[in-house]
């Protein structure tokens, strides 16, 4: 069951930013099992439950939590804290967005989930009064370097104004707001721009729109698209369709491969996989086609891929893992060849194909935990 600060959140969002997708988006997420959810840290793992490698970090009910050698520990309390990222030097140190009454903000915590610093400061001081005149930053990413924070922001709107879809945004790690720059317009009324992965050249991110926008002939339905922008103010270019409705990407830790979901316009949420150059993306590889996914997140060490989805139908969402061997196949058996000189000094008979092996299904992870499938994964090797 979707806990009440994350309707409750879901509504301020919606209020606050005015716009179309975050009603689908929260919405189609909501649970419909009336048993209450148990925190990750009551269950003690079984001798025989899968280990991951490394370090995991999820959000519940508006807390962290961190899943190492098999168990989960509490990092902060059930404070509006969600969408933890990562710092890229490996010290563990997170990027997390803690929600407020009407508005959200970027903190630094420790990968113990102490507060360093507050990046931002969105509330406004008559924003209680008028919510309008508050901000919201979400999705907060930083750069390879480490010197640049990525986040979903919604400045470009004037106080007061409630018309507004959310932007990308760039700013120095250490400095202020007003340092902040567009990169993006986030439309109007269309659900804005989110979740942005810096890379080489310039950023990822999932653009929100209505199909009948981008070409007239397809439906009047908000649509996910992955779009790529290399400087800031500029149009930037589609990378996926508009009905195949891709959103919340995830790059390899090669940096080769970009994991996404995509509904296709229609009730169903796949797990897809396509090749990046750099540049472009390679053809859409469905993994996964019966469950409905979020937030997928490689490992880093690409032993596979974890992802959030119901245990079982409209229940809440749960750890699913999918190992590597699920989506790429074993090297083909090498053909044998005569040996001169030896027994078989001509062509040899054809060998029996070996059966294909059985397909490698996605593994749940834990049962009854309720993770929030709003909330980027953030993976510590």
């Amino acid at each position: 069951m979707i806990s009440r600060f994350v309707l409750a959140a879901a509504l301020v969002v919606v209020v606050a930013l005015g716009g179309t997708f975050s009603y689908v988006y929260l919405g189609s997420r909501q649970s419909k099992v009336a048993a209450p959810i148990e925190k990750p840290t009551v269950v003690t793992p079984r001798p025989e439950a899968l280990v991951l490698p490394g370090t995991l970090f999820v959000a519940q009910e508006g807390a962290l939590y961190s899943l190492s050698a098999g168990r989960f520990h509490q990092l902060t309390p059930e404070a509006g804290w969600a969408q933890p990222s990562l710092y890229p030097d490996g010290s563990g140190n997170l990027l997390a967005v803690k929600y407020g009454q009407y508005w959200s903000d970027v903190y630094v915590l420790t990968r113990y989930g102490g507060a360093v610093r507050q990046i931002t400061n969105n509330k406004a001081r008559t924003g209680i009064a008028d919510p309008s005149l508050n901000h919201w930053s979400f999705y907060p990413r930083l750069s390879a370097d480490g010197q640049t924070l990525w986040m979903t922001y919604d400045g470009l709107k004037c106080d007061g104004c409630y018309d507004v879809s959310p932007a990308i945004y760039s700013m120095p790690i250490n400095g202020t707001i007003r340092q902040a720059r567009a990169w993006t317009d986030g439309g109007y009324y269309s659900g804005g721009d989110h979740q942005p992965i810096p890379v080489s050249g310039g950023v990822i991110y999932t653009k929100y729109d209505f199909a009948s926008n981008i070409d007239y002939r397809l439906p009047e339905k908000l649509t996910g698209m992955l779009w790529f922008t290399s400087r800031a103010n500029s149009a930037g270019r589609r990378l996926t369709d508009p009905m195949e409705d891709c959103r919340e990407p995830s790059m390899s830790p090669d940096g080769k491969s970009i994991a996404m979901v995509c509904t296709h316009l229609n009730q169903v949420s796949y797990l897809s996989v396509a090749t990046w150059n750099g540049s472009t993306l390679g053809p859409r590889v469905n993994l996964i086609t019966d469950q409905l996914v979020a937030q997928p997140t490689w490992a880093p060490d690409g032993s596979g891929i974890a992802f959030l989805a119901p245990g079982v139908t409209g229940g809440p969402f749960q750890l699913w893992w999918l190992p590597k061997a699920a989506y790429t196949p074993p090297p083909p058996s090498p053909v044998p060849t005569p040996t001169p000189g030896g027994p078989h000094n001509g062509p040899l008979p054809t060998p029996t194909p070996a059966p294909p092996p059985p397909p490698v299904k996605p593994i749940e992870v834990t049962t009854n935990d309720g993770f929030d499938a709003t909330s980027p994964m953030a993976w510590l090797g």
